[in-house]
């Protein structure tokens, strides 16, 4: 595992990223050599031609997907996903250089440099598989305890090696331990914690134990491996690194006061606030179009109030009014009660049906972005009716109410959407994560995860 940007990425994905950008700039420069046309361009216009391409592929390789090694993916299908996003990057590159000095130029050898980005694609990819397959790419685990928790760790595994994590095996805390995991899984030995860790070239031990006090918890060997660099890891700091949640059943106050991150300062706030200030100002522009169009057909259908206007709960607890395109009928809540959207909702009209599904009846919460009442990204603001109930229900549930809500979030691109107390508890866990770990880089993580929520339409009710 790489600490990037304050997140925990697999070494193998790091890789590939890397090396797919190398790939890129060099099949570009390849491309662009053979023409005697480009032999007069400055090296600062053909490198910035080179950035373009490199730049633009990557970002579709990540919202397709393909940094992830995934060895149940078979070589066509792993192919098939590669010409789409070669095609897709192609079309925003073909794009850019509309505005670049002789863009057609460069747009003439995109066909070339698209060829030599695929072969060396699948080169990268059958290179980084026989890593993984040798074991030489793979992050190896080791699970202290057998029971309940070691249960969990393991199904939170079990996907694991897509992404260069390998489950070594068990190690039984006591000869009398409870085996709740797959028996042929379970390390019987007669070496002690620290010689088995050395044996079996253990990078990391996940201690799997809600109670370790009454002397069972070898402290001391444990102590070795970390002073060895054998990384160390409990239950919370496991499930929110590899499953981006931090589960509250497990979760202690004392981890979320002596925890890392949950940073808070001015500078964030502020570069937050520009950015949010500057996406908001271009997205109104692009989709002006659309919200007309979306406007229009909501007063054909089911005449007014267009614009639904609810009270939400925001930073630190206090309220404001959100905004979004009416797509319910105007007396779905005749009776005065809160109810939360369900599945195939009959209140839901024709067009509200699609707006929901595209997520275009969110898009007047731009101007709650540029009023400051919400962010881009953010836990999904709840109304103040559901906050007074989970707040009673769930543990930790105000957490999420300091930093702002937003218009997508970590939640909506992991889970689908939340009617329920136990969707609430889940979603919970995942703004957990993000307020602990939120950083710019998450935020653009999480923007790509919108896009394909958004296309595929997953979660919408």
């Amino acid at each position: 595992m790489v600490l990037l940007f304050n997140q925990r990425v697999p070494l193998v994905a790091v890789l590939e990223l890397a090396l797919a950008g190398i790939v890129f700039c060099a099949s570009f420069m390849g491309a662009v050599s053979g023409h005697p046309a480009f032999a007069t361009q400055g090296s600062l216009v053909v490198g910035a031609a080179v950035g373009i391409f490199a730049l633009s592929q990557i970002l579709c390789l990540g919202a397709f997907r393909l940094h992830r090694i995934d060895r149940s993916v078979s070589a066509s299908s792993f192919t098939v996903k590669i010409i789409g996003s070669l095609a897709a990057g192609s079309l925003l590159v073909y794009g850019l250089f509309a505005v670049f000095p002789d863009g057609a130029e460069y747009r003439a050898v995109l066909p070339e440099a698209l060829l030599l980005s695929a072969a060396g694609l699948l080169l990268v990819r059958l290179v980084l598989v026989f890593g993984v397959e040798m074991d030489w790419l793979t992050h190896r685990m080791l699970v202290l305890g057998t029971g309940t928790e070691a249960l969990a760790v393991e199904r939170a595994l079990q996907g694991a090696s897509k992404r260069g994590m390998n489950l070594i095996g068990f190690f039984p805390i006591s000869a009398n331990s409870v085996c709740a995991v797959s028996p042929d899984r379970v390390i019987r030995s007669t070496a002690n914690l620290e010689e088995t860790i050395r044996k079996l070239r253990v990078n990391e031990v996940v201690v799997a134990l809600q109670e370790q006090r009454g002397g069972l918890l070898p402290v001391g060997q444990l102590l070795n491996c970390r002073l060895r660099g054998v990384r160390i890891t409990d239950l919370s700091g496991f499930f929110e690194r590899v499953t981006g949640e931090v589960p509250v059943d497990s979760l202690k106050a004392s981890w979320l006061i002596y925890g890392d991150g949950f940073r808070q300062n001015w500078s964030r706030r502020f570069a937050k606030r520009a950015l949010d200030v500057a996406a908001s100002a271009v997205l109104l522009l692009i989709t002006a179009p659309i919200m007309v169009l979306a406007a229009f057909a909501i007063f054909l259908e089911s005449g007014r109030p267009i614009v639904f206007r609810q009270e939400r709960v925001g930073l630190g607890g206090r309220t404001f009014m959100l905004l979004k395109f009416r797509s319910m009928r105007s007396d779905a809540e005749k009776d005065g009660v809160p109810r939360w959207a369900s599945t195939g909702d009959p209140r839901v009209t024709r067009v509200g049906r699609f707006i929901r599904r595209t997520r275009i009846d969110e898009l007047p919460q731009i101007f709650n972005v540029l009023k400051g009442e919400m962010s881009f990204v953010g836990p999904r603001p709840e109304r103040p009716f559901f906050v007074s109930q989970l707040t009673e229900q769930v543990p930790f549930y105000g957490a999420r109410h300091t930093v702002k809500p937003g218009l997508t979030g970590w939640a909506q691109v992991r889970y689908s959407y939340g009617a329920s107390v136990e969707d609430a508890v889940r979603k919970l866990q995942y703004d957990l994560y993000y307020v602990k770990n939120h950083s710019v880089f998450l935020d653009i993580l999480i923007l790509f995860g919108t896009i394909r929520v958004v296309l595929s339409g997953d979660g919408a009710r």
